[in-house]
């Protein structure tokens, strides 16, 4: 295995072709020539259609909805370049799929995540770059390098900018306990308090706001989570702030938003009167809502790359 290639070359399958563009962009580099396509029975196609030997290739791919279908896209596309005697491998993947599935929850369950890692490595991938993995520890899945992207420190100037005249009055809150080293994180960038809402989660997807810790009242509450998927513990917490919490407003961001299921018409019917994504998951005409502000993260992952590519750390992209 090669360490470095001779050039960075940018590729894209399917879902994540509008934010391949704008990483090349970035860059100053076209966007790769390839085509995914599929079968008369469904099978993916996949042809490269320029030279890859020797260069340090990354291939884009959100492994979104639909997720088994963008999997094997991409899996398709690392083993093309792997075959074609690319220098170096990586899948650049700016919502890891399967996430959630990191642990056995109860008797019999398998560990998705880290089948997926398998799978990415068989491939051919020689490493791997993503952003805000659902749980940090599915790194350890994986025996090639990830370099993990965080969301919070494009997320947090953008709250910093709207409160400017009005710190005082903020307050980052984490939905549940699993959030909370994130939102501290969060709440230390825009110099604000934090509180926690603490839920018992009764069956997935389902959830029961039972208590707020911290103090919320009259002031501006920004919730921070990872994901939205179908915003049910997203727009209880809100209403749970403003009724037991007697909090001012509402505002909410995550980095991945999921958005399946009901999660635009419970958005839309919330408390919360803003919530900021990042487009690591493109947004599609279903998923469109006057509430929900999109930034993009094309810059960052130009970054990454031109880092991963010159040998230089990654540490130091946020200070």
């Amino acid at each position: 295995m090669n360490f470095h290639g001779k050039d960075i070359k940018i590729f894209s399958a399917n879902t994540s072709r509008t934010m391949a563009r704008q990483i090349a962009d970035g860059l100053g580099l076209p966007l790769g020539k390839s085509d995914v396509g599929h079968f008369s029975d469904g099978e993916i196609s996949v042809s490269i259609n320029e030279s890859v030997r020797g260069s340090d290739v990354f291939i884009v791919q959100s492994t979104c909805a639909p997720v088994n279908n963008n999997i094997m896209e991409l899996l398709i596309m690392i083993d093309a370049m792997k075959r074609a005697s690319a220098g170096r491998i990586t899948a650049v993947v700016p919502y890891f799929g399967y996430a959630r599935q990191d642990r056995k929850a109860k008797a019999r369950d398998p560990i998705s995540a880290k089948l997926v890692a398998d799978l990415l490595t068989t491939a051919g991938a020689d490493r791997v770059l993503t952003m805000d993995l659902h749980a940090p520890q599915i790194q350890g899945f994986f025996t090639i390098p990830v370099d993990h992207l965080l969301g919070v420190p494009i997320l947090a100037p953008y709250f910093s900018k709207k409160f400017a005249g009005s710190k005082d009055e903020l307050v980052v809150v984490s939905p549940d306990l699993g959030s909370v080293t994130r939102a501290r994180n969060f709440a230390q960038r825009v110099d604000a308090p934090i509180a926690i809402v603490d839920k018992r989660r009764q069956r997935a997807n389902v959830s029961e706001v039972m208590n707020i810790i911290g103090d919320v009242k009259d002031k501006s509450v920004v919730l921070v989570d990872d994901m939205i998927d179908t915003a049910g513990t997203l727009c209880n917490a809100a209403s749970a702030i403003l009724e037991k919490g007697g909090a001012k407003e509402v505002f909410a961001c995550a980095t991945h938003g999921v958005l399946s299921g009901p999660a635009i018409e419970r958005i839309n019917n919330s408390v919360i009167k803003e919530l900021v994504l990042l487009d690591t998951i493109p947004a599609t005409e279903d998923k469109k809502c006057a509430k929900i502000t999109m930034l993009p993260v094309a810059s960052v992952f130009a970054e990454a790359i031109e880092r991963i590519y010159e040998d230089k750390p990654m540490s130091t992209m946020f200070g």
